[in-house]
């Protein structure tokens, strides 16, 4: 890319090539620039993982519930637009409209290694569609994401540590609605860990899928201990902080800001529309130069 804008510039002093294409060429160059360095952050083991991406509505019933609806189209719209795929592993309807709880499977490369910054609380402030006064509504969701553990890495639970629940899974209704019990829970007793799936009509491949669930949750407590200690050594690290604000979404305001980075923008519509990654990078960009 760079010998190319280098031949570029040298037909340009000879007047066979035209400024508008040499400029075309250089921002071209700074992309790949800028995409290279950018890549280099996803530097570890579990970054090249699919992930496990959990959205849960805060306090504020009605409007965290629409609220937590809104950020799982983003997420999904952003996976949909960089190629990757997503399935849905649970999702529990809010009582008039939205989402009380949703979890889902991104799968592609270093999908968790993207998405791992999004860890934490997105505020969303508004005129509220449900409020007949039109008044400005603040609402919090949290958002958890966990490096989904493949058979490359093992992981050791002792089958006397589980607790298994089965339950019918919950549906829109009428013919559909599943009459066995094929949903499954299952809790890891040591640490408190829950998993459930309601994906597939089979108890089997649902007990399958919430194992793989469980191992991944283990997995992603193990790595938060390591950052801890890492932490300690190096203070100057940027910590994740589970329950931390990390985001706001004003939209009567057109800003989307976040609170780690400082990046923002006011094509608010865009991002609801699943363009993130400028978030996305300079999270990480900023995680390195801390």
């Amino acid at each position: 890319m760079l010998d190319d804008l280098e031949v570029l510039q040298e037909y340009y002093k000879e007047g066979e090539a035209t400024e508008e294409e040499v400029e075309t060429q250089y921002q071209q160059a700074l992309g790949a620039i800028d995409d290279l360095e950018f890549k280099s952050t996803l530097n570890q083991p579990e970054d090249e993982l699919n992930c496990i991406l959990e959205i849960n509505a805060g306090a504020g019933g009605t409007e965290s519930c629409d609220w937590s609806e809104m950020l799982l189209r983003m997420y999904t719209m952003w996976a949909e637009k960089n190629g990757f795929k997503w399935a849905g592993l649970n999702r529990q309807d809010g009582d008039v409209a939205g989402i009380k709880s949703a979890s889902i499977e991104i799968t592609g490369d270093f999908a968790y290694g993207y998405l791992k910054g999004e860890n934490g609380v997105h505020r969303l402030v508004r005129i509220s569609p449900f409020n007949a006064q039109g008044k400005r509504q603040t609402s919090f969701a949290s958002v958890f994401v966990h490096p989904m553990v493949d058979d490359s890495i093992e992981i050791e639970i002792n089958p006397a540590d589980l607790e298994w629940d089965t339950f019918r899974a919950s549906g829109a209704g009428g013919q559909h609605v599943n009459k066995t019990e094929s949903a499954v829970r299952v809790r890891h007793l040591p640490t408190g860990l829950v998993a459930e799936c309601q994906q597939e009509r089979s108890q089997h491949l649902n007990r399958e899928k919430a194992m793989q669930m469980l191992k991944s949750r283990i997995y992603e407590l193990e790595l938060k201990k390591q950052q801890e200690e890492k932490d300690k050594i190096e203070a100057s690290k940027t910590k994740i902080e589970w329950g931390a604000q990390i985001r706001s979404y004003v939209l009567d305001d057109r800003r989307v800001k976040d609170h780690r980075t400082n990046y923002q923008t006011s094509n608010t519509d865009a991002v609801l529309d699943g363009d993130i990654t400028p978030f996305l990078k300079a999270w990480l960009m900023n995680d390195v130069v801390e």
